[in-house]
């Protein structure tokens, strides 16, 4: 039988970039996003747990989000490593890692400009 997603849940996002291809690139770099041509030819991504559960694509033309309203978080083994990653792919920290051990978070900037944190638990 074929589950269903649960009611309510967040299953996908629209990333504003200038550049869809350099985006693609920092996001498979550092999260390990899997990049798939859409039937309309258009890039998209699905996340990495195998399981579909988030996927999305990039927009030309749409504002970024250089301050958030909503801010998306994505998980993480390591927010010291990921930020790492994150600058050697062109990215920018934008507050560095806060909590306390065994969670951490802090917010970059991917290169299209849009602040996103990251969380490690």
């Amino acid at each position: 039988m074929a589950s269903t997603p649960p009611n309510g849940k967040i299953c996908y996002l629209e990333i504003p970039t200038t550049d869809v291809d350099v985006s693609a690139r920092f996001y498979s770099t550092v999260f390990g996003w899997r990049l798939r041509r859409r039937g309309d030819g258009a890039l998209a991504f699905d996340d990495t747990d195998g399981a579909g559960a988030v996927s999305g694509t990039w927009l030309v033309g749409r504002p970024p989000s250089h301050t958030p309203g909503i801010l998306v978080w994505i998980m993480v083994d390591d927010v010291a490593s990921t930020l790492d990653a994150i600058l050697a792919a062109d990215g920018e920290v934008v507050d560095p890692i806060s909590g306390e051990a065994p969670e951490f978070t802090a917010t970059f900037r991917d290169p299209g400009g849009n602040v996103l944190g990251v969380a490690q638990q």
